[in-house]
């Protein structure tokens, strides 16, 4: 495909992201329940379209952690708990596609930084996991084990600069929204509303930072001269 067909078809399917996006959404907030079913499945099939259009050289990776995400997102909207399970199981390959695909491009490399960062998060888990363990019954092991992954997309994410560590964050406040439902706690107004755009806005900030940067690693490599 040329640029310019590649540009077009780029901006296409991030309008339809968009679109998809605000009509989800906004489906959330009247209680449609119809249109939230037909329009989640959707969301993260055409964000990966987008960037590999978007970015030819996107990295390998990011499409199954795209797709990963989507299979979840189904998975959860059958409900249950086998369901349930599964999705989580989806949601934990697509962390382990995100924080290699953060190690691969160096966001440990910042020894100082990556320890701070690491050790905030940390205790963050730590007391969130203390005070959900008791009312999360039979998912105890499961939402520690998931929740430490997040985590880890968190803290990587934070080593590759402000706009995946943006969606790091965003994800894991997404997924603790759910975690508190599961819980037993008192839901916060519009607390679907608020995981939904939360979760939208940390895999766009993913998805955009992680080709924004393999963008930049070509072009200083092309930049570079040439040696005997």
């Amino acid at each position: 495909m040329n640029p310019t067909r590649r540009l077009k078809a780029a901006r296409g399917l991030l309008g339809a992201f968009a679109a998809t996006s605000v009509a989800h959404l906004g489906a959330i907030a009247t209680g449609a329940t119809a249109l939230q079913h037909a329009t989640k499945p959707a969301l993260m099939p055409l964000l990966a379209a987008q960037t590999l259009a978007a970015k030819p050289g996107a990295p390998k990776l990011l499409a199954p952690a795209l797709l990963a995400g989507a299979a979840g997102d189904v998975l959860l909207q059958v409900g249950g708990d086998t369901a349930f399970l599964a999705g989580m199981g989806s949601f934990a390959a697509a962390h382990v596609c995100y924080v290699t695909m953060f190690v691969q491009r160096g966001a440990l490399d910042e020894r100082r930084r990556t320890l701070l960062t690491a050790a905030a998060y940390a205790t963050a888990w730590a007391t969130l996991i203390s005070r959900l363990w008791p009312g999360l019954g039979g998912l105890q092991i499961p939402v520690a084990a998931y929740s430490l992954l997040l985590a880890s997309t968190a803290v990587t994410s934070a080593g590759l600069g402000l706009r995946t560590g943006a969606g790091g964050a965003l994800f894991l406040l997404s997924d603790t929204l759910i975690a508190t439902r599961l819980a037993g706690w008192t839901p916060l107004p519009a607390q679907n509303f608020l995981i939904m755009a939360t979760y939208i806005a940390a895999q766009y900030l993913l998805a955009t930072g992680l080709t924004a940067n393999a963008q930049k690693g070509r072009e200083e490599l092309s930049t570079q001269p040439a040696t005997a």
